[in-house]
């Protein structure tokens, strides 16, 4: 039985359309999905939208519609922009939608039942922006302007019904100090959040009032809707809570920026922990995984459409239509900020990572092997020979073996640019293998020929292997490989989210001598700045 692998993003606000920051999220939890599908685990992949916030009431009034006809509008610019950029997820969850809200309206009244969620007052420091309250020290931190805007933060005293978050400190620095049941990576982001902790918790609102009828209402109390942040979070629960999906649960990696961190690290499994005492609810541990990225920046600068230096859906366009979906994937995926600093997305860097890892690496090694095959077998994949291997295809044996390994390693940490550099160093072993053996030279000589036979052998046999490892990130290019190669039982087990079987397909040898290996145009034509 195959295991299972849950694996989310946010769920995005609503109130504009998407840009990089959004699509960066999605693109490298689709390419952990795919790996995770690759090795034959039973994936689910869940994203969305988040749409009862105030701000889209906000925006839906400056343009004159109705906050659902504007939460509509951009749903579908989202739903529209990941489909066109080839992500697979199973479901597009929105918090609108009826399957959504009747669950987070039964949560909640379970949390008023068991009485850690109550009536109180509430006064202090609110950030617009964020719709979130921010503690006095905090605040002062800051000098009482939201970090994430820099707008400042507005006094409010209110009604709320509050959560008892001040209950689950204890336990959650006891998980987050093992890491065995729940964890936070990076880890100085976990030792962020445990420091915080630290400093206390308190209990925290989780409704507001004079929203009208946008939101969700907290059972029993039509005069407050809930916590925009609460009805968001609970999605990664609703939209697996039924009979045939609940088998997912726990969620293996929930994938969020940093800025959204405390509410996915501390308070999500502190409700989760509070949930699950109640009987019935025994299923609903906690994620296995919070992992939280940093932020892109656009030419050594923080992004601001003010500096013209935004990357929005028009400039994402312009990338994918000039370079290939896949080549925003890969730059995407191996140069994005997963770590703890923020990353430059500049056109320079773009270019540079694209000539040198897939023009001149990926596409330039297969066109050399598939050309050789052409010239000199007829297009037809050679059989080796049988004499004993040399020393030197002793060592590419070994150099693929242990690609493989570190490759496996990198994915199962999520590191991910460790991962593409691991398949990458099977395509430049094979071109080192290439300039050892020489086998256009060899090939001059009639008595040479079972020897160039036995090197593009191998050569072919590491690029397959090495096409394997590279399609989370590069499935379109990569796939298109397999066709020339006759590899397309792999594009078949995969195709529809379809799961593989990478430990049998990483194998070697199981390239058939006599398959038709047919020369075409470069993968990655190589990118010349001039003809920007």
């Amino acid at each position: 039985m195959p295991s299972k692998f849950y694996i989310t993003t946010p769920i995005y606000y609503v109130n504009d359309r998407p840009h990089i920051g959004h699509v960066y999220t999605t693109t490298v939890a689709d390419v952990v999905a795919r790996y995770h599908r690759l090795k034959g685990d039973d994936t689910f992949f869940l994203t969305g939208t988040d749409e009862h916030a105030a701000k889209v009431v906000d925006s839906a009034a400056k343009n004159d519609v109705t906050p659902l006809q504007w939460a509509d509008r951009n749903a579908k610019a989202f739903e529209d922009t990941f489909n066109r950029l080839g992500m697979t997820h199973n479901d597009f969850i929105r918090t609108t939608q009826d399957r959504h809200k009747s669950k987070v309206e039964h949560y909640v009244k379970q949390l008023l039942d068991c009485g850690d969620v109550y009536l109180g007052e509430y006064e202090g420091w609110y950030d617009a922006g964020q719709e979130e309250y921010v503690p006095e020290n905090r605040a002062k931190e800051s000098d009482y302007k939201s970090p994430i805007n820099g707008k400042p933060l507005v006094r409010k005293t209110e009604k709320n019904y509050f959560f008892k978050l001040s209950a689950y400190g204890d336990s959650l620095l006891q998980l987050l100090g093992s890491g065995e049941v729940f964890d936070v990576k990076p880890v100085a982001r976990k030792n962020e959040v445990v420091a915080r902790i630290r400093d206390g918790l308190n209990d925290i609102p989780i409704s507001r009032t004079g929203s009208g009828d946008w939101g969700i209402k907290v059972p029993g109390d039509d005069n407050h809707t809930i916590y925009v942040w609460i009805d968001a979070l609970i999605n990664y629960l609703s939209t697996i809570d039924t009979d045939d999906r609940r088998k997912y649960w726990p969620a293996d990696v929930h994938f969020v920026a940093k800025d959204i961190l405390w509410f996915h690290a501390v308070i999500w499994p502190a409700m989760l922990t509070s949930l699950a005492k109640l009987p019935g609810n025994e299923w609903m541990r906690l994620p296995r995984l919070i992992y939280s990225h940093s932020f892109w920046i656009s030419e050594g600068k923080k992004m601001s459409k003010t500096l013209g230096n935004f990357i929005d859906l028009e400039k994402i366009d312009h990338y994918v239509e000039t370079f290939g979906l896949d080549a925003l994937r890969y730059f995407l995926a191996t140069q994005g900020p997963m770590g703890t600093t923020d990353s430059d997305f500049s056109e320079a860097k773009f270019i540079e990572t694209y000539n040198t890892d897939l023009a001149n690496t990926f596409g330039n090694c297969f066109s050399r092997v598939s050309n050789m095959t052409a010239r000199y077998f007829d297009g037809k994949l050679p059989t080796p020979t049988e004499e004993p291997e040399s020393a030197v295809g002793i060592e590419h044996d070994r150099i693929v073996e242990q690609a493989v390994r570190d490759y496996t390693n990198a994915m199962e940490s999520l590191e991910l640019s460790k991962a593409a550099a691991a398949a990458m160093g099977i395509v430049r072993a094979v071109d080192s293998y290439i300039e050892t053996t020489q086998p256009f030279q060899l090939a001059k000589q009639q008595d040479k020929l079972p020897q160039v036979a036995t090197v593009l052998y191998n050569c072919t046999e590491s690029l397959r292997i090495a096409s394997l490892l590279l399609w989370p990130f590069l499935p379109e290019k990569v796939q298109e490989m397999w066709d020339r190669t006759n590899c397309n039982h792999y594009t078949e087990a995969l195709a529809d989210r379809g799961t593989g079987d990478l430990d049998l397909w990483q194998q070697w040898g199981r390239s058939q001598p006599g398959t038709h290996i047919q020369k075409g145009d470069p993968l990655f034509p190589r990118f010349q700045p001039a003809k920007v």
